[in-house]
């Protein structure tokens, strides 16, 4: 078996329903498996897998141990020669797979690959290529001013392949013997850091991690991480464990390291919001599709159906109408066609969402540090 796809879910079933549909599309020709590992969730997750993906493999956990011993359970049962670590607030395109197995065949010393990563809003996420987070370069990150350090990297082009140090884990690439020889992800973080952690031991270990730009995939971003308190001191916790562990820090490193922290802690607590969005606020919605759909009276008022494929076309039609809404058809567009779609869009109040082919939902995801959207339709 070429491929082992390991999703970690935790409470979101809609977007893994999402992530699972462009997974099969994307694995459609390759030899594959899909291992669902569920932190006992209580939104009828594993009730929906039951029924609707029975060849999806699934392990039942009895309490919620974290991404990285999750994570560590599904490689372990997985017999693919490359495993695939996904969220499950992602999307996949059609030819995702097949190009980065294709650039990772090609590479001797491989230890992990990742790929472009946007955002619900078709915006690049520059956590997709990252350099080793020094100490000055965190803080820098930790108080708002990321592009003044190293935390990301800045040297390689975000459509460019090439050779990368740190990986986001929403989407890591490696060889299961790889994986194994470096004993996977470390337990000692719950949530957050573990995916720099592994992409340093890796590099530490003389295995070079890539990047592939050529192919992007979407990661909603807000769902299985929430952005609440609980997960803010998950992620404060997780680099004093990847500072303590790595590094021999003198006091006033560790004096800085906290002044950063609690002001990034502070300040991601002031933005927290989980604002719901009002249906009838929505003034102008584009559905770029062929299907009928059944809406509630006032959405049908601000609901407008076109059919395009041509990019530009459609930016221009977008901008031009002031459409605040877009929602892509998987029907009639493929998942590369919609995050293209996103991507060349990419306006900085408009909202984006997916119809996926034969569901009676469109979802999306509203803001990076909130819930997404589902909103329910009759086909």
């Amino acid at each position: 078996m070429k491929l082992s796809i390991i999703i970690v879910n935790y409470n979101v079933r809609y977007f893994l329903e999402l992530c699972l549909l462009s997974v099969q599309k994307a694995s459609k020709n390759i030899a594959s498996e899909i291992i669902v590992v569920d932190n006992v969730s209580s939104d009828g997750s594993c009730e929906m897998l039951a029924q609707n993906y029975p060849d999806v493999q699934l392990i039942k956990n009895t309490e919620n141990v974290g991404f990285s011993k999750a994570n560590n359970q599904g490689v372990a049962k997985a017999k693919g020669e490359y495993v695939l670590i996904l969220n499950p607030d992602t999307v996949v395109s059609e030819t995702t797979f097949e190009k980065i197995l294709d650039f990772a065949d090609q590479k001797k010393n491989l230890g992990a690959l990742g790929t472009q990563l946007v955002d619900g809003a078709g915006a690049f996420l520059p956590e997709s290529k990252r350099g080793i987070p020094s100490l000055k370069g965190t803080f820098f990150k930790l108080t708002g001013n990321a592009k003044k350090g190293t935390y990301y990297n800045k040297g390689l082009d975000k459509d460019d392949n090439g050779k990368i140090e740190i990986l986001v884990g929403a989407f890591m690439l490696l060889k299961k013997e790889v994986y194994q020889k470096i004993d996977g992800f470390d337990e000692d973080y719950f949530m957050y850091g573990e995916d720099i952690d592994l992409s340093y031991r890796l590099f530490k270990k003389g295995y070079q991690n890539y990047y592939c730009g050529e192919t992007k995939i979407i990661h909603f971003k807000g769902e299985s991480t929430r952005k609440d308190v609980r997960y803010l001191k998950y992620f404060h916790g997780a680099m004093e464990i990847f500072y303590k562990k790595h590094f021999n820090i003198n006091i006033a490193s560790k004096l800085l390291m906290k002044l950063g922290s609690k002001l990034w802690f502070f300040i991601k607590y002031i933005q927290l919001t989980d604002t719901p969005i009002v249906l009838e606020k929505r003034k102008r919605v584009l559905y770029v599709g062929k299907r009928k759909i059944s809406l509630e009276k006032q959405m049908k008022r601000t609901l407008k159906f076109a059919k395009f494929k041509s990019y530009n076309q459609i930016k221009t039609y977008v901008e031009k109408n002031d459409f605040k809404e877009v929602w892509f058809d998987e029907g009639y567009l493929s998942y590369e066609d919609i995050i293209n779609m996103m991507t060349l869009i990419s306006l900085k109040e408009c909202i984006y969402k997916i119809h996926p082919k034969g569901k009676n939902f469109v979802i999306g995801s509203n803001s990076s540090d909130g819930r997404g959207e589902i909103i329910g339709l009759t086909n």
